[in-house]
């Protein structure tokens, strides 16, 4: 067996697909029994939406006209190359999507089946599982642990998870009906309680708040207070509980309700702040990806964005070193590139925190950061990390504006296969081996695309193209009619 992965959300059903794209079927095991329908996510904000359009996973995907930062509007329709792209999913819907291309690769996913232990030495690793026939045993070259924040694959591999934890806040989220109310489009009438501005993010001097629909007659609503003294995790979250922290943070009583039917329906309380990193994404022949490898605040949704490109950037490395064409170091640069991601994501994350406290302070500090988003360019920063796009992979290329960054469109089909790419303006340029689909490209300049959908190299084509494609596919040009 050439690659395992423990863990079948998201980002391990990603990992699966792209794995399966590149000519290595995996095995996935999971340990729940059946999928999640929790809806811990309504949608995907970031680079990676444009990479599951390219894949034929998103049909809807369109440049975000507005977002918030820290609880703070961002009028991104004023940008004319706006960097943050969105798509409206729902998490259980996202991972019946990639499961079903995942069965359409021929990936086998076992549910029930719970990795307890592994060893791992030169030739591979030995993998210990308990499923519902009783424990075995399975020997693979690679495991892959997509497994969540406490991910088994990260303790058992002996990776540190370094960061910092805070116990002064505490999230409320659920999905209940509010009798009386009346929706007109980004607003909602509420009888004796007044106009609420939706799907946005507000402070207040208690904490802040955001109601957006979820359905017919459904709200989402959540409201973040901070308390030193949340309830403890036993303590079950009710709508009752939510309705009370609300009117604290709000100063008005809304009359939230439990939504009819069986749903499933959101109710969910998350005590303190958490924000950790992975002191390394890899321990020999064993990798970790996804909340595996980090964990941090919702706000600005960024986990799917940063998880679903982890699995992207692994999935093509690991297949080459499978197939046996990997350059020597392919896999290090797993590392290398997403780890910085990763702390991209945990400074402005919590950023975004800091703004949405209370005191004088940070209603100060709000008021200077609301001007300086009035520039084009400091929204358009904003605008960037929040993307991702500002993640720059370190390459051994010639500078250039695209060199290191997502390529942000590509030929019609350019994409689907998960195949590097390179755009030959010129014309007339071959490889040797296959391994990169040369297709033709516009303007002066060729462009070498990785699988993941990041510039590997881009200019005039001369030696250094052919330093590239040997660096990164052990590829070769050769002249035109050979």
């Amino acid at each position: 067996m050439d690659v395992v992965i423990a863990g079948a959300g998201p980002n391990g059903l990603m990992l699966a697909c792209e794995l399966a794209l590149a000519g290595v079927t995996p095995v996935v095991v999971e340990r729940l029994p059946r999928r999640s329908d929790q809806p811990k996510a309504n949608g995907i904000v970031g680079q990676v939406v444009r990479l599951l359009r390219r894949r034929g996973l998103a049909d809807q995907e369109a440049a975000m006209p507005a977002f918030v930062f820290g609880a703070m509007p961002l009028h991104l329709a004023a940008l004319d190359d706006n960097p943050l792209h969105g798509m409206g999913i729902r998490q259980p819907e996202l991972e019946e999507l990639l499961e079903r291309r995942a069965a359409e690769l021929g990936v086998e996913i076992r549910r029930g089946h719970e990795l307890t232990g592994f060893t791992q030495d030169a030739g591979g690793v030995t993998l210990e599982l308990a499923g519902p026939g009783g424990p075995y045993r399975l020997r693979t070259r690679y495991l892959a642990g997509c497994d969540g924040a406490h991910s088994t694959v990260r303790k058992l591999s002996g990776i540190s998870f370094p960061g910092v934890h805070a116990a002064d806040v505490v999230s409320r989220t659920a999905h209940v009906t509010i009798p009386g109310a009346v929706s007109r489009q980004v607003e909602l009438d509420v009888p004796e309680a007044g106009t609420f501005v939706l799907y946005t993010w507000h402070r207040t001097e208690r904490g802040a708040y955001a109601i957006l629909p979820a359905g017919p007659g459904v709200f989402t609503v959540a409201a973040m207070e901070w308390d030193p003294h949340p309830p403890g995790d036993d303590v079950p979250m009710t709508v009752a509980e939510l309705r009370a922290s609300l009117a604290r943070v709000l100063g008005a009583d809304l009359p939230l309700a439990e939504p009819a039917g069986p749903g499933p329906h959101l109710l969910r309380r998350l005590n303190g702040r958490n924000t950790r990193v992975a002191d390394r994404y890899r321990e020999g022949r064993v990798f970790v990806a996804g909340d595996a490898a980090h964990v941090h605040s919702a706000m600005g949704a960024p986990g799917l964005n940063l998880g679903l490109q982890d699995a992207a950037n692994l999935a093509w490395k690991l297949a080459a070193e499978v197939r046996g064409w990997a350059p020597p170091g392919l896999l290090d640069t797993y590392d290398a590139e997403r780890r910085p991601a990763a702390e991209r994501v945990a400074l402005h994350t919590q950023a975004q925190l800091a703004l949405t406290a209370p005191g004088p302070e940070v209603t100060a500090l709000r008021e200077v950061f609301g001007e300086l988003l009035g520039d084009q360019d400091a929204l358009r920063r904003i605008a960037a990390l929040l993307a991702g796009a500002d993640v720059v992979y370190p390459m051994p290329a010639p500078p250039h504006p695209l060199v290191g960054r997502f390529l942000p469109d590509l030929p019609a089909g350019a994409g689907a296969r998960a195949r590097p790419v390179l755009l030959d303006a010129p014309g007339g340029l071959r490889v040797r081996h296959g391994r990169v689909d040369v297709l033709p490209g516009q303007g002066p300049e060729a462009v070498l695309v990785r699988p993941d959908g990041y510039v590997a190299w881009a200019g005039t084509p001369d030696e250094t193209l052919e330093q590239a494609l040997e660096t990164w596919f052990r590829e070769a040009l050769e002249p035109a009619g050979t």
